[in-house]
């Protein structure tokens, strides 16, 4: 039985366990990047914590069109097999690269010329305001390799090929893990660069991860292969991508702004408020993006069977899914929930940041298991092409429910809105999300 067959014949759940684990696994290293150079510059001071923390938004932003362009060419690819059309889907994988090329070259132009005034909105701290000048300059330009790298992952998990990706995820991020500290504090020969050593280090497993990438891809037995021979550009496809991986793009952004927006009611406070938001979004999202690995392994099951238009196959793999995503949100609540002093310190937190943080992130881990039922429905209008479905679960998720609670529990109970906004607007949209389940049966 083929790779390709098991997406039609096997059984769903060790399917989907198959499917997801590895693409899982590369999610939690992919948000280790930005994590792990949160807990080394955090040993500089809570200055340069606060830095990072700050720049952040900018890095998830860059990031999520890495994702939302990479799910585009996955789900592409999914269908086009589940139609027997491999023409089409080594088509895709040619346009696919051509994109994530251009448009990572693109995306690196405009952080450069947009970060002063960015950070100008935000920070009254000469001192913080150009740590994250510093970070942000040399961290602009992983945006090739981390698009290009993962578009190549993306490309390989859409053929149900699931191991590969996850090892140059891996070996990009264990060079990180190395070069960090090196690079930071200026171990043995290498210079001692401070913030910008993480960023330099940072760059350099997106890159060696963009090696192997190519490598895995051109040289080793895969599905499907770049397209040469009487190869042409389809602008159609190109819009095709952008329309599919849009809703990945808009719920990963929306993390950007979210973080933003927050700081925006957060720095009216303290900046320990800030950076504990910092620390806090860096361990949520070790929680989120493990939960997306899950969805990044179903989508292409229900984007083949949706292809291949088996109703039932895609039914049930969008139930399992979405069981096990909100058993794994839960776990990930009590986790939080258990052990915050143990996960603030970490990020060398203060007293100060300790007494704040702990009510405050037990108050916003109740959300995660309303955010596991209502990411995985988003995710099957996404596979079955009900896009802007899609896109409004996330938008209100991450910005309009969510920033209305914070705008109005604020002006009730101070800062404590801002956490208690994140598991109302969960509820909020879980019943969306019914309402739209309800209303839009799949049909052929």
């Amino acid at each position: 039985m083929t790779e390709l067959n098991k997406m039609e014949t096997k059984p769903l759940l060790p399917l989907i366990f198959n499917m997801s684990l590895p693409p899982l696994f590369s999610m939690f290293l992919q948000f280790t990047y930005n994590f792990v150079d949160c807990i080394f510059v955090s040993w500089i001071s809570e200055d340069a914590l606060t830095a990072v923390s700050l720049s952040f938004p900018l890095t998830t932003l860059m990031l999520a069109f890495s994702i939302g362009v990479g799910v585009g060419i996955n789900v592409l690819i999914a269908r086009r097999l589940g139609e027997k059309d491999q023409y089409g889907a080594d088509s895709v994988v040619s346009h696919g690269l051509i994109l994530s090329t251009a448009f990572g070259i693109f995306l690196n132009i405009i952080i450069l010329i947009i970060l002063r005034p960015y950070f100008n909105a935000f920070i009254d701290d000469p001192v913080i305001y150009d740590l994250c000048l510093q970070y942000m300059f040399i961290c602009a330009f992983f945006q090739v390799p981390n698009m290009v790298h993962i578009a190549i992952q993306k490309i390989i998990q859409g053929t149900g090929n699931m191991l590969a990706p996850m090892a140059f995820q891996i070996a990009g991020v264990v060079v990180n893990f190395i070069f960090d500290p090196l690079l930071i504090f200026g171990i043995g020969p290498f210079p001692e660069m401070g913030i910008k050593g993480a960023a330099v280090s940072s760059i350099m497993g997106y890159s060696f991860s963009m090696l192997w990438a190519f490598y895995v891809l051109i040289f080793t037995k895969q599905k499907v292969k770049i397209q040469t021979k009487g190869f042409k550009l389809d602008f159609k496809i190109f819009k095709d991508i952008f329309s599919l991986g849009m809703p990945s793009f808009i719920m990963n952004a929306l993390g950007a702004f979210m973080v933003s927006f927050a700081n925006v009611f957060l720095i009216a406070y303290s900046t320990t408020a800030v950076a504990f938001f910092g620390a806090y979004f860096k361990a949520q999202q070790l929680v989120v993006m493990t939960v997306n690995g899950l969805i990044q392994g179903c989508i292409p099951i229900m984007s083949f069977n949706f292809g291949a238009k088996n109703k039932e196959r895609l039914q049930k793999a969008f139930r399992y899914g979405t069981v096990i995503a909100v058993i794994m949100m839960g776990a990930g609540a009590l986790i939080l929930s258990v052990f915050p002093v143990q996960i603030l310190k970490i990020f060398m937190a203060s007293d100060a940041m300790i007494e704040l943080g702990v009510p405050a992130l037990r108050i916003m881990a109740t959300s995660y298991i309303f955010n596991g039922f209502a990411t995985m429905v988003a995710s099957y209008m996404q596979s079955v092409g009900k896009i802007r479905y899609s896109i409004f679960i996330n938008l209100m998720r991450q910005l309009i429910a969510l920033l209305a609670c914070m705008w109005a529990f604020t002006r009730i109970i101070g800062m404590t809105g801002v956490w208690v906004a994140f598991p109302i607007a969960e509820v909020i949209t879980c019943i969306c999300c019914l309402i739209i389940l309800k209303k839009n049966p799949v049909r052929f």
